[in-house]
């Protein structure tokens, strides 16, 4: 259903003619120039009133979107692991607590550093190598 008359040129001729008669040549160009100034008009405020809708549009899609990562953040494989993770530690961050848990994990972390370092690490005095065997103690 278009609510849009069409005209052709026979309309837009006869049109032209009636201003003609009824305006008058002297005031014909004012009537045009205030006609092309309404329809500017009414081509600005049509152009306002699809970009309004069009930028509800986007809005509308932009809310959607958001719900759905919030969505897909919430059923996350990762964030189930994670939190089946937290809670099966739980227990054991109530019996360490947290400064406790720290310190384990510390002693954790020296003790790999020493096993991964071997005998470089330590200092030559203090133990003998692996390749040598232990002196006997001088002594009477």
């Amino acid at each position: 259903m278009n609510l849009v008359p069409q005209f052709g040129f026979m309309e837009l001729m006869l049109i032209a003619v009636i201003a003609l008669i009824v305006v008058g040549p002297k005031d014909l160009p004012k009537l045009m120039r205030s006609a092309g100034q309404f329809v500017a008009k009414a081509r600005r405020m049509a152009g306002e009133f699809t970009s309004a809708f069009d930028q509800m549009a986007r809005e509308t899609e932009m809310d959607e979107l958001c719900q759905e990562i919030e969505v897909l953040k919430k059923d996350n494989v990762f964030t189930k692991t994670k939190q089946e993770l937290d809670e099966s530690l739980a227990p054991l961050k109530d019996e360490f607590g947290k400064e406790g848990l720290g310190k384990q994990t510390g002693a954790m972390k020296e003790a790999i550093d020493k096993t991964e370092a071997g005998p470089e690490s330590e200092s030559e005095s203090d133990a003998p190598l692996a390749d040598e065997p232990a002196k006997p103690p001088a002594g009477p």
